[in-house]
């Protein structure tokens, strides 16, 4: 049989040429596709592409992988060839055939893809033809949903730039919609495909621009919505799905989908959303967006685009594994620094308010990206402070527009403040922000105010961090820092600072000696603050108070702010157990105050001393009435009559100190007239601290009488002596501290060596505050053995000229140094050093002995008369000399510079030069 098939059968096909069963073709798979292919095509003009034979094309090609270059070619020459002739109902069946063969061939893609881009390609080319170029469209979307990698991905983004063309097509006809929303669908699927291969075009931005300009509803669209609604079908409301978050893979609408941009739109826009998987996504995504509503203007209110489309993507973040809603607000507020909007105050102030009312709909959440955004926004607020503060300088906007935008900045603080649900984080960022004041006056009064704002903003945001805990280490620390500021107006900001965060209701407490913090509100009702003061920390704010009090340029707020806080550090200093030397050091600070302000070498105007009288006198009326001594309030208030009181500064009924204008005066504080009203002021003034310490430690004793008696001796001990500050007051902290005057407590301070300084106690040990502020007379004459040699500004400045002149005098040499010749030079040096030493370490040990002979002399009780003259060597007298004693002097110094002049160690490039002969 083997033999009839190779041999015979052959013979008969080639001779039998009219015999079909003949024929070797017979005995082989017949080749089904070009029949197939044939059939495709209709036979005349009117006619269709044949559907089923399509599908069976398609599955013969499924099974048949090694065809699909052959069919692939053969529907390529045809399409080519029709399209030359215009016959595009031929030219259809192919587009119909390669959208098919991508969802039955998914293995065998490669065999075929790069022929269907050519084809998609020449489609969307055919601009005179807009059926070819929708059909071009429905093809590529099935291209991409049966994509399963990132292998054809640059080729698709060859032809967004096309696809966008498409989706900006104008008109509002049937074919402008038509087209439009075939484009549209294209790059809606194009961009959930990036969004699935964690990919981002660089066109990405027009995907965005014109998916912006597809989502406004056009006349037809609305026709088309109530013609849809007349027959009862459920056409989707764009609108509605964005505002309200709809889902777009399930409610489809069931009306012509194909005329309607907005709904691909925002389809394509639910798939950005999702694109947007981490911070880096999602600042790509929405950069775009925002710059487009910069330039369409979008962000106002009559537009209402850019928040109903925030919206919808804030819904769509919420719903993601990990909220990213937060980022998006964070985004934002960051948006409010873009170049296009920086300097158009109207503008940010839209933003702004959609910030607010996107803050309104996130979940709470103490997130980091919420308080970089507070952050942010106190930047953009002291800017805009800063802008309202100087009128004069030229600025973009009006004035309302600034105030306007503080607005806005101001509610967007307070609303992303209650999100964030604790306010310890916030007042860690306040000390992020207060670490880089400036020492510019008006960029410190323009960041304090910002601050203090914010602290108003933030007062009814629960404390759960800090609560029941002391005041946060590094916000104290740089609220002090910023008390001391040169510039008045910052000082006082950051003690309404201090306040307003220790007392967030903005109602300074009562002085009661309760055992808690305990603050009064205007119905009777009472709450606990949540903050604490520590012992420590009370004791570093009195030591404030005690630097600030004699810093230059202070007015009446000033001194009414030191009196706030005083309040405050003395309304904690009762609540603690065992407050006796607490209060007693609130008394010491007190009586230093007065006594510096009747001192008239201290440098102070005479203005300034008054006041510091009044405010030492207040303070020593209010810690009266808080250890319940009412014998000294009116010893005090004698003194304190209508000639010495300071008319700026008035007691309510409280005894609470405030600044206030005095009636019928036209001059202003530190005027001429006030200086001289000041010292015949300063001059009547008949004040006798030695009794009202007196007053004071006997009824205090009274009072105490479980006291011990060396306890009893430290209370009068401390109370008689003058207030030192803490020693871990920040005195010489900032760089911006002006030089003190030689009244001020920071020029008598006395610094103690950095091997002395001991680590403050505990701050919940009673004992050790004792101690620590029990025995003033002892620390202080410790202060004074170990102190440090600090040179002034001045000194400084004087020692680096001296050192440049020294420099400059020296004579330089072009010509290169040797080794040798450097080494020569420190030996000689160091073998004169060497001689000078021998002959000073003789004369100490000559001196030595002498020593030792006296002593000897004196334990015998030899009697020593003054003629008598001791002999000493002749090389000893020599030395004497007043020119040699210069030279020993000299030579000791050179003596510690030794180490200046040893010569470096040797390497082993040395050791090649001296075998180089160098």
């Amino acid at each position: 049989m083997g033999v009839m098939s190779r041999r015979v059968l052959p013979v008969c096909s080639n001779l039998c040429i009219f015999c079909p069963s003949m024929r070797a073709r017979s005995r082989q798979p017949v080749k089904r596709y070009k029949k197939l292919l044939a059939d495709i095509f209709p036979r005349s003009q009117d006619a269709e592409p044949n559907d089923r034979k399509i599908g069976k094309l398609c599955e013969y090609a499924c099974k048949n992988p090694l065809r699909i270059p052959k069919i692939t070619d053969y529907l390529e020459q045809k399409f080519y060839k029709e399209l030359r002739h215009k016959n595009f109902i031929s030219v259809k069946a192919v587009p119909l055939v390669y959208g098919k063969l991508p969802s039955s061939c998914k293995e065998q893609m490669p065999l075929f893809a790069s022929s269907l881009l050519g084809v998609v390609r020449t489609l969307l080319d055919q601009t005179q033809h807009d059926d070819m170029q929708i059909l071009g469209c429905q093809t590529l979307v099935n291209f991409i949903n049966n994509q399963v990698d990132s292998t054809y991905m640059f080729n698709l983004e060859g032809l967004i730039p096309k696809l966008c063309e498409l989706a900006q097509e104008i008109g509002d006809d049937d074919r402008a919609l038509r087209l439009r929303s075939a484009g549209l669908q294209v790059l809606a699927c194009m961009v959930r495909f990036m969004g699935e291969q964690s990919h981002i075009s660089m066109d990405f931005d027009n995907i965005v621009s014109v998916t912006l300009e597809n989502l406004r509803e056009t006349p037809n669209n609305q026709a088309n919505a109530q013609e849809h609604a007349d027959h009862g079908s459920s056409f989707l409301d764009i609108n509605k799905m964005i505002t309200n978050g709809v889902n777009v893979k399930t409610d489809v609408p069931m009306g012509d989908v194909h005329k309607s941009p907005s709904y691909w739109a925002s389809v394509c826009l639910h798939n950005m959303a999702h694109l947007a998987k981490e911070g880096t996504t999602v600042r790509r995504v929405l950069e775009p967006l925002f710059h487009s509503f910069d330039t369409e203007k979008h962000w106002f209110p009559e537009n209402g685009l850019a928040f109903s489309i925030l919206k919808y993507l804030q819904i769509v973040l919420e719903e993601s594994e990990d909220d990213k809603s937060h980022l998006l607000l964070l985004a934002l507020v960051k948006h409010l620094d873009h170049k296009d909007v920086v300097k158009q105050p109207v503008m940010q102030t839209h933003i702004a308010n959609v910030a607010t009312q996107l803050s309104q709909h996130v979940k709470q959440q103490a997130s980091g990206a919420i308080v970089s955004a507070i952050n942010d926004l106190i930047k953009h607020l002291r800017k805009c402070i800063q802008n309202l503060s100087e009128p004069l300088s030229p600025k973009a906007g009006s004035d309302s527009s600034y105030m306007d935008l503080q607005c806005a900045l101001e509610n967007c603080i307070s609303s992303l403040s209650h999100k964030v649900g604790d306010v310890g984080p916030i007042l860690d960022m306040m000390a992020v922000v207060l670490e880089n004041i400036p020492a510019s006056a008006s960029l410190a009064r323009t960041t304090m105010s910002a601050l203090y704002r914010t602290a108003q903003l933030i007062s009814s945001v629960p404390n759960v961090s800090y609560y029941k805990k002391a005041f946060p280490d590094v916000l104290f620390h740089h609220l002090l820092l910023a008390m001391s500021h040169p510039d008045h107006e910052t000082r006082v900001l950051a003690h309404r600072v201090f306040i307003n965060v220790l007392m967030p209701s903005g109602n300074l407490p009562l002085v009661s000696n309760e055992n808690q913090a305990v603050e009064s509100l205007p119905d009777g009702k009472t709450i606990s603050s949540s903050l604490r003061l520590s012992r420590h920390q009370v004791s570093l704010v009195l030591s404030s108070i005690w630097v600030q009090a004699t810093m230059t340029g202070n007015t009446p707020e000033n001194f009414e702010a030191m009196a706030q806080t005083y309040n405050l550090a003395l309304f904690f200093t009762l609540s603690k157990n065992s407050n006796h030397m607490a209060l007693i050091r609130c008394f010491q600070l007190a009586f230093s105050l007065e006594s510096i302000s009747l001192d008239q070498q201290g440098g102070l105007q005479p203005s300034q001393r008054r006041s510091l009288f009044t405010l030492a006198s207040c303070m020593i009326i209010t810690s009266a009435m808080a250890s319940h001594i009412s014998e000294l309030i009116p010893i005090v208030r004698s003194i304190l009559t209508e000639e010495t009181m300071d008319p700026y500064l008035a007691l309510d009924e409280g005894m609470r100190l405030q600044a206030c204008t005095k009636p019928g005066d036209d001059h202003s504080y530190g005027s001429q007239k006030d200086e001289a009203a000041a010292l015949r002021s300063l001059s009547a003034i008949e004040f006798n601290d030695q009794q009202l310490k007196d007053t004071l430690l006997t009824h205090l004793l009274s009072k105490l009488e479980n006291l011990s008696e060396e306890e009893q001796l430290d209370m009068k001990a401390q109370l008689s002596q003058e207030f030192s500050p803490d020693d871990e007051y920040p005195l010489g902290g900032p760089l911006f501290m002006e030089t003190p005057l030689p009244c001020s407590p920071v020029a008598q301070t006395e610094f103690q060596a950095f091997d002395e300084v001991m680590p403050h106690a505990d701050e919940t040990d009673d004992d050790a505050f004792q101690e620590q502020y029990g025995g003033q007379s002892g620390r202080k004459d410790s202060l004074s053995m170990n102190s440090l040699d600090i040179l002034s500004v001045n000194q400084l400045l004087e020692s680096v000229l001296e050192t440049a002149r020294q420099v400059a005098s020296l004579p330089v040499s072009s010509t290169p140094v040797t080794y040798n010749q450097v080494k020569d030079q420190c030996e000689a040096l160091v073998t004169g050093k060497q001689q000078k030493m021998s002959v000073l370490q003789s004369f100490k040990k000559q001196q030595e002995c002498m020593a030792i002979i006296i002593s000897g002399e004196q334990e015998n009780n030899s009697l020593i008369t003054s003629n008598t003259k001791t002999e000493f060597p002749e090389d000893v007298k020599s030395l004497t000399n007043g020119v040699v004693h210069d030279q020993l002097i000299s030579c000791t110094k050179e003596y510690g510079q030794q180490q200046s002049f040893r010569l470096p160690p040797s390497s082993p490039y040395d050791k090649f030069l001296k075998a180089a002969g160098c």
